[in-house]
């Protein structure tokens, strides 16, 4: 058996599952928050730990290097790791 939703019902649908994801993250694409996700990473208990020491690394030189789009990239990556980190 097969069902069809009215327009409004899947207005309604799409309206509530929409409500139910976060807001947008608005982001930054300069090496102030370059500095801002290391200094972040720093605080992090498992930051020495492999892979977001080598991550760290190589977002902070990609960074000064000015591939920061990249850079922003591994350091994101690096603090995903440190917190999965236990």
């Amino acid at each position: 058996m097969q069902t069809l939703l009215t327009p409004p019902a899947l207005l309604l649908i799409l309206a509530v599952s929409a409500g139910a994801e976060p807001g947008p993250r608005v982001t930054t694409d300069t090496a102030e928050y370059c500095g801002s996700l290391a200094t972040r990473l720093a605080g992090m208990p498992a930051a020495s730990q492999e892979p977001s020491r080598s991550l760290a690394a190589e977002g902070l030189r990609l960074c000064g290097n000015g591939h920061v789009r990249t850079g922003i990239a591994k350091l994101r990556r690096a603090v995903r790791a440190a917190q999965l980190t236990p």
